[in-house]
């Protein structure tokens, strides 16, 4: 049974009495402003048990965050560009196990025609980033970025490490998109996914919409320092090439874009529902988009070891990361699909409950993977289940 949670100076919405202590947690935060606005969901089998939302849409606090609120998800928008691609594995139009270029003929160029659909999926393609000089603006243009990503030489051979495709993850699914729909990626992933799943996610946002968008605050100063690393080096070329601050995505021009390794605008329920299709083995209330074998084969032959552009320890499935116990033992232990958005943001999709969990915020934490807030509601999750 669910309980209509009433506090409306802080949180709203509808949670299950057993997870009093997720709602309660973020109550707190936004109490002590270590939240300023956010939303949770939790689903089991496709179905919510928690929906929650609350706190400030804007820096000011003058706009309250609403059930409808919107936001840049970051990379939880990599999710959204990964199932785009299952769904093309699912219909055979796809094949992971193939060279990119078999569907992007220019792929091929300057030494990439033996990398893999698969190797893109898992972040270790070689092409993590863009070729110098580049600007924020110049990705931008989807089309032509993509293009770009076309025409360089990988930075690593394929398959063999990981390194984090930061910006470019969604340039180069859209790529593969274009070449065997003839459709933008946003295009297909609202046609395809957020349409047909009544998902309100965007990748490519109307102006329209722009009235519901919560703008992110960015977070403290970067403390990444990559001094001590080579020039030449994966990470130091994927952070700068370009160097993105959280403030672009103000912007009409960076919503608009429908960046899909960044750029996706949603809120915790549509991150969830879309996930979901991961936890409930391709379908969500009945409606069934990909078969259990495609689900599958995101956990198949990951890729694992110090990702080159992140420097921590990961594992890689296709199109997700997977718990690894030196990185992200977070992540209770099971066939869990995540991964984290820039500030904090949070998805996981667990096949074996059938439990998807989604924390979507516009107050920004630093780091790339899960906040210490995220990891807290994950953890509220688990008790509760």
């Amino acid at each position: 049974m669910s309980i209509e949670v009433a506090d409306t100076t802080m949180v709203q919405g509808e949670a299950d009495g057993r997870f009093a202590g997720l709602t309660e947690a973020f109550r707190a935060n936004l109490a002590s402003g270590e939240e300023l606005g956010g939303s949770l969901c939790v689903l089991v089998d496709g179905r919510p048990v928690a929906d929650v939302w609350g706190g400030w849409s804007d820096a000011e606090r003058s706009v309250r965050w609403q059930r409808d609120t919107l936001t840049n998800v970051w990379s939880l928008s990599k999710t959204v560009s990964s199932l785009a691609l299952l769904l093309l594995i699912e219909r055979g139009e796809v094949d992971p196990d193939e060279p990119v270029a078999a569907y992007w003929p220019e792929f091929a160029a300057a030494g990439k025609q033996d990398v893999l659909v698969r190797h893109v999926m898992t972040h270790s393609s070689g092409v993590s980033g863009w070729d110098q000089p580049v600007t924020a603006d110049d990705i931008l243009e989807v089309d032509a970025a993509t293009d770009r990503l076309a025409a360089q030489a990988p930075w690593w051979p394929a398959g063999a490490a990981s390194g984090y495709h930061l910006l470019d993850y969604g340039h180069l699914v859209h790529g593969i998109v274009r070449a065997v729909t003839g459709r933008s990626l946003g295009a297909f992933v609202a046609d395809e996914l957020a349409g047909p799943l009544g998902a309100d996610f965007w990748l490519g946002l109307p102006a329209s919409e722009d009235g519901r968008v919560s703008p992110v605050v960015p977070p403290p100063p970067a403390q990444l320092d990559l001094s001590a690393l080579p020039p030449d080096s994966p990470a130091v070329r994927t952070f700068t090439g370009p160097v993105l601050g959280a403030e672009i995505t103000w912007t009409r021009a960076w919503r608009a874009a429908g960046v899909g390794g960044a750029g996706g605008q949603g809120n915790a329920r549509s991150v969830a529902r879309l996930n979901a299709l991961l936890a409930g083995r391709g379908a969500v209330d009945g409606h069934r988009m990909l078969s259990p074998e495609t689900v599958e084969r995101v956990f198949t032959t990951p890729v694992e070891g110090t990702d080159l552009v992140l420097g921590l320890p990961l594992r890689w499935g296709l199109g997700w990361g997977l718990r690894h116990e030196l990185s992200t033992s977070y992540i209770p232990e099971g066939r869990i699909a995540f991964w984290g958005g820039w500030g904090g943001s949070l998805v996981t999709a667990d096949l074996d409950r059938g439990v998807t969990f989604a924390y979507v915020m516009n107050r920004m934490s630093d780091g790339i993977l899960a906040s210490e807030r995220g990891r807290t509601y994950l953890r509220a999750v688990y008790e509760a289940l």
